[in-house]
């Protein structure tokens, strides 16, 4: 039996466990094992994850552990409740993410025991982001996790979430395989960021799901800065004329780590707009991939996509595999995309090493500029100012090519 196949065998039997209890969730569940039975883990003969192997994470005999999240008070204008605890019984769960095509959210889905659930009433204007902290205490065997987030914003309301999954503890290694579930209705506003900065013996995979209403706004910032292998999937369906997303993402890959990116924006309706801008940084031998999708669909005419992927190499081990992709079925469109790979600029290093900085001052800061786009967009001035001091310790330990 090969490493994939026992891997898939053993998985399957946490998922038959899960399966036998009794909740509203269990029909969820066996939707999510028949899913994950027919696929299995991926493996690189799948388009999907042709640059990035599961092989590490395929050798390791996974537990399943409780995923605890620590919210933040809910402000007025917000429901805040575990599925548990719904009071209006389970909300709608699934609906959004295809298991079919997504293997570690079926697995994360014929596992699931609980989730968070977030909701806006209608016109509520939320102005303090809810903050979620996904953080894990110091374990000793590997542990499986499944986090779950639905967050439901309601007509005309506004609201800010930022999650963060974040591990000082030492360790065994730990894998977070984590959905979220994001419907906003008609004229609400969503502003998501999704900050990942585990240990270096983390595996975390993270699908998130959005359909957009007729007006909606979403905007979403990704942030990889740790871990050991890290997959995110983010999709977005514009089904409302008038909608429009804004997707950002920054990754640091350092040491031999793998960092995977995956989007895809389904213009399904007339005038939708959307945007997008990811950069990475890869330093000592660590990879990175970014395919990024666009679909327009017949019909949907008067769509504005722009998508940019750029890249920054800070060693000659590092690698960077981009992929943007175009597939237009109409004809009265506005639609770009383009990616980027280069080096520092050495004339701006001469430059500051001529004003008193060393060599690695100098890396340093002109690469703190590269990321600093991404940071300024962040919905707080303490996140702001957090997580660009950490980006740039995590860049300045790096050593020299």
């Amino acid at each position: 039996m090969s490493a994939l196949a026992a891997a898939n065998a053993r998985l399957l039997g946490l998922c038959d466990e899960a399966a036998r209890r009794s909740d509203p969730l269990a029909a969820l569940r066996r939707a999510g094992r028949e899913a994950f039975a027919a696929s299995g883990l991926p493996d690189t003969h799948r388009e999907e994850w042709k640059y990035t192997s599961l092989a590490p994470l395929v050798a390791l005999d996974w537990a399943l552990a409780p995923a605890s999240f620590s919210p933040s008070a809910p402000p007025p204008g917000i429901e805040m409740f575990t599925l548990r605890e719904s009071p209006a019984g389970t909300p709608r769960i699934g609906d959004l993410v295809d298991l079919k095509e997504h293997p570690l959210a079926a697995l994360a889905t014929a596992l699931l025991d609980d989730g968070l659930v977030i909701r806006s009433i209608p016109n509520a204007d939320v102005a303090r982001p809810i903050e979620l902290s996904l953080s894990t205490r110091e374990i000793h065997r590997p542990e499986l996790r499944v986090p779950r987030v639905r967050i439901e914003a309601a007509r005309g309301s506004r609201l800010a979430v930022v999650l963060d999954h974040a591990c000082a503890a030492i360790g065994g290694p730990r894998f977070t395989n984590a959905v979220i579930e994001i419907d906003i209705a008609e004229n609400a506003q969503l502003e998501l960021t999704v900050l990942q900065r585990e240990t270096g013996t983390a595996f975390h995979a993270s699908n998130t799901a959005v359909r957009l209403a007729r007006d909606a706004r979403f905007t979403s910032r990704v942030i990889t800065l740790g871990g050991r292998l890290v997959r995110n999937d983010l999709s977005v369906l514009l089904a409302g004329e008038g909608s429009e997303c804004s997707l950002d993402g920054l990754y640091l890959g350092t040491g031999a780590r793998v960092v995977d990116n995956h989007s895809l924006v389904d213009h399904a309706v007339p005038r939708g707009t959307s945007r997008q801008l990811y950069k990475g940084v890869l330093a000592g031998t660590s990879q990175g991939v970014f395919r990024g999708r666009v679909i327009v669909r017949p019909g949907a005419q008067k769509t504005d996509a722009a998508q940019s992927n750029t890249n920054l190499l800070l060693s000659n081990g590092a690698e960077i595999d981009t992929k943007p992709q175009l597939e237009i079925w109409a004809d009265d469109v506005k639609c770009s995309h383009g990616s980027a790979i280069g080096r520092l600029d050495e004339n701006a290093l001469f430059y500051l090493r001529s004003r008193a900085l060393d060599e690695r001052e100098a890396r340093a800061l002109l690469t703190q500029g590269f990321a600093a786009q991404i940071f300024a967009a962040l919905p707080s001035e303490a996140l702001r100012e957090e997580l660009g001091a950490e980006f740039a310790r995590r860049v300045a330990a790096e050593t020299l090519p």
